[in-house]
């Protein structure tokens, strides 16, 4: 009896503390949301911006300078402050990063919007903690909701929000006590987020799932695990250039007010030498176009990993994954085309599978790929993640990621 007690209070207690989360962090990743649209439609109505890229970035750089601080760490700092406990999220983190990635998109940079929306979850989250007067442990568990909401309400995941928010912190590790906290969290976020208005884009998988054990179905398994160690490499690719052009970067260009101009000259430049925009900005008509035939060029998911570590590599501010979905859908299409496979449900396998590799979260993205392009090949999806979780490497795109267990013993 006493154990059901103790049961029931835990479950009511987080239930009603991640309520104020989802609250804030769904209704501002609404608003993020919105602005993003605004600042993309206004990009396309008035092509000139690009050519301010350069001071946008300035721009950002004295931004964060005066006021960032530590919030410069982004998610980062969010995964560190559940690892050990610090001097917390600074408040300030959320209408930062917001602001800075409304500018990053309005002017062309190539970047994406997770990272935004789990730092104004990871903020909020902190901001309640200390309101609330939690102690060490629960504000751990406060943190790993405002994940969950971020994630769940930015791409209208909330299955997937919850488990990327318990996979993320360590290689080969979940934290399942935190399942019924980041869910509540994570469901309730995407319900605000939804109830402002926004609506997530849909992609279609057509290609029916047929259980052949024959020849057919065991080559078609065969181009599967294919493309998920190509979506590895190219996760790794990426990472390890992230991580890299950053370095050098810091290195090689003083003053550090210089960086982003630098950075932001050489995504006008780029535009210029492959004679299109398409790798600018969000991406999304590129990751639409690539679920069809004949929808992305050869090499766009490779000029998609140029454009986006030169934007956040070198100043500019947003997330990694939408960038990744686009660089998986385009690479998939590609690898469709070589191989004779179904090019939308390549698509589709190379969407999550790139962001596997780079997160090392193949569970939260086998779910991702089942909430938005079906359940019917959870199978491939699954398969197409656990390859490219193998075949990405021992980093990956979060350097405050720990690895607990090794991906090959």
């Amino acid at each position: 009896m006493k154990q059901t007690i103790a049961l029931l209070t835990y479950l009511v207690k987080w239930t009603l503390l991640s309520i104020p989360v989802a609250v804030l962090a769904g209704s501002l990743v609404a608003l993020f949301l919105w602005l993003l649209d605004v600042a993309t439609a206004t990009r396309h109505d008035q092509p000139w911006l690009l050519y301010l890229l350069p001071l946008a970035g300035v721009g950002i750089y004295f931004l964060y300078k005066k006021l960032g601080k530590n919030a410069e760490a982004g998610n980062n700092l969010v995964l560190e402050e559940i690892h050990q406990p610090g001097a917390g999220v600074p408040f300030r983190m959320a209408p930062l990063v917001l602001a800075t990635t409304v500018i990053t998109h309005l002017f062309g940079g190539s970047a994406g919007r997770e990272g935004t929306a789990v730092q104004i979850g990871g903020s909020m989250s902190d901001w309640l903690s200390r309101l609330f007067k939690l102690k060490a442990e629960d504000r751990r568990m406060l943190l790993m909701c405002g994940i969950a909401a971020g994630f769940g309400a930015v791409f209208g995941t909330p299955l997937t929000g919850a488990v990327f928010a318990m996979e993320v912190l360590a290689v080969g590790m979940m934290r399942y006590d935190a399942l019924v906290p980041c869910l509540a969290a994570s469901v309730f976020a995407d319900i605000v987020c939804s109830e402002w208005g926004i609506h997530h884009t849909q992609y279609l998988v057509t290609t029916p799932f047929v259980k052949d054990l024959g020849l057919a179905g065991f080559l078609l398994l065969g181009k599967v695990i294919l493309m998920g160690a190509g979506s590895g490499l190219a996760a790794r690719l990426f990472s390890t250039l992230m991580h890299l052009v950053k370095q050098q970067a810091a290195r090689f260009i003083k003053p550090g007010w210089l960086i982003p101009v630098v950075g932001g000259t050489s995504i006008i430049v780029l535009c210029w030498i492959v004679g299109t925009r398409d790798y600018i900005g969000l991406g999304i008509p590129g990751i639409t176009a690539a679920f069809h035939t004949g929808g992305a060029d050869t090499f766009s998911w490779l000029w998609k990993i140029v454009f986006t570590v030169i934007t956040l590599a070198m100043g500019f501010k947003g997330g990694e994954v939408t960038p990744l979905f686009f660089i998986g859908a385009t690479l998939g299409n590609t690898l469709a085309v070589m191989m004779g496979a179904p090019v939308d449900l390549f698509a589709a396998l190379g969407f999550i599978a790139v962001f596997a590799g780079a997160t090392n979260t193949p569970v939260a993205c086998t779910l991702m790929g089942a909430e938005l392009f079906g359940t019917q090949h959870i199978l491939h999806f699954a398969i197409a993640c656990f390859t490219a979780y193998y075949f990405s490497g021992k980093s990956g795109i979060y350097s405050a990621q720990r690895m607990t267990l090794p991906k090959n013993r």
